[in-house]
């Protein structure tokens, strides 16, 4: 898998109350939990966050990673901001801000730290490239988990729907979003992170391609 292949998910075709929408999107908290995705991400927020920094999370989806970062204390209410092409979801923090839309279309908020969870795969380079360039002045943090791009997590991934009995949505996404998926240091380059930024980045044994910058 030398290049990025982008190819359309079934689940950003159905409808939000599509059945089988609904139960896809309660296996990707499985799915999360076996790849360690939230985990990591709250593990680096309150590694390298301050005290009073505020959050938004691109792709924020039912707001299950928001609301785990502020049942760890990591992040007040008001400092939290969602952004996703579905609506603000019913029990999305009352004084929480929510974007309804596409992200590319949009001001990102201000905000010194954005973190995205299998979101950012969905963009082509160039459309990373329109996202690196809104980033607010004010941000210092940039923490993401995406699908890595090897062969070997197809063949894991494929293992794993079977042994999971996961839906006929997540048996086709799923090598899907890792054909997508990013290697060594593409995202920094996408998003044209200059000079200012240091950059981690590693590959989970599991499958998840974990970005950290800050600047």
């Amino acid at each position: 898998m030398k290049h990025r292949c982008l190819q359309p998910e079934l689940l950003d075709l159905l409808p939000q109350n599509d059945p089988d929408a609904l139960r896809t999107r309660e296996e990707m908290v499985l799915v999360n939990g076996i790849m360690g995705n939230h985990r990591w991400i709250t593990r680096m927020l309150r590694r390298h966050g301050e005290t009073g920094w505020r959050i938004t999370e691109l792709g924020a989806g039912d707001g299950t990673l928001s609301r785990q970062v502020l049942k760890l204390g990591l992040c007040r209410e008001e400092a939290l901001h969602g952004a996703d092409l579905a609506s603000r979801p019913a029990n999305w923090p009352a004084a929480a801000g929510w974007t309804c839309g596409d992200v590319l279309a949009h001001p990102l908020p201000e905000a010194e730290i954005v973190i995205a969870n299998l979101f950012l795969h969905h963009f082509t380079a160039e459309q990373l490239g329109v996202l690196g360039s809104r980033l607010s002045p004010a941000t210092r943090l940039l923490v993401a988990a995406e699908p890595a791009r090897r062969w070997i997590f197809t063949i894991l991934g494929r293992l794993f729907c079977e042994m999971a009995e996961l839906n006929h949505v997540h048996r086709h996404d799923m090598p899907v979003s890792i054909r997508a998926g990013f290697r060594r240091d593409e995202l920094r380059q996408a998003l044209g992170l200059g000079e200012e930024w240091r950059v981690s980045v590693q590959s989970h044994p599991l499958g998840a391609y974990r970005f950290l910058a800050w600047r």
